[in-house]
């Protein structure tokens, strides 16, 4: 695959990880059964394979020692975690739509980096 094909994959799968992470926030928030059905519990492991393998792979191509790869990694760590609190670990409404927010923010955070190539993100 040329490095278009792949780039095009991983923002397609960090479109669809993000809305659908969003969706799932809401339902958290909202205590829907919703969560417990098992595409939705199932889903979002396979998008986030895919944007995981796509974003390794490009970094291959281009090279890891690029400092705005790394920002996107840690970054990527915290999405994770404050993701986790946002849909399951949270232990109220509340709680779990403050790391809701936090972690589209750092998402918004990590596409700033991807598209300006710069830690500083939007600020660049």
């Amino acid at each position: 695959m040329n490095y278009l094909a792949i780039k095009h994959l991983h923002m397609t799968a960090a479109v669809l990880s993000i809305l659908f992470f969003v969706i799932r926030a809401y339902w958290s928030v909202t205590c829907s059964n919703k969560l417990q059905l098992r595409l939705v519990k199932t889903l979002p492991h396979v998008i986030d394979t895919v944007l995981l393998l796509a974003g390794i792979t490009l970094a291959a191509m281009i090279g890891p020692e690029q400092p705005w790869i790394l920002a996107k990694i840690v970054a990527l760590i915290a999405y994770i975690g404050v993701g986790t609190i946002a849909i399951k670990r949270g232990k109220t409404p509340k709680a779990r739509g403050i790391a809701a927010l936090v972690a589209v923010a750092i998402f918004a955070y990590i596409v700033g980096v991807a598209m300006n190539h710069h830690p500083l993100s939007w600020l660049a």
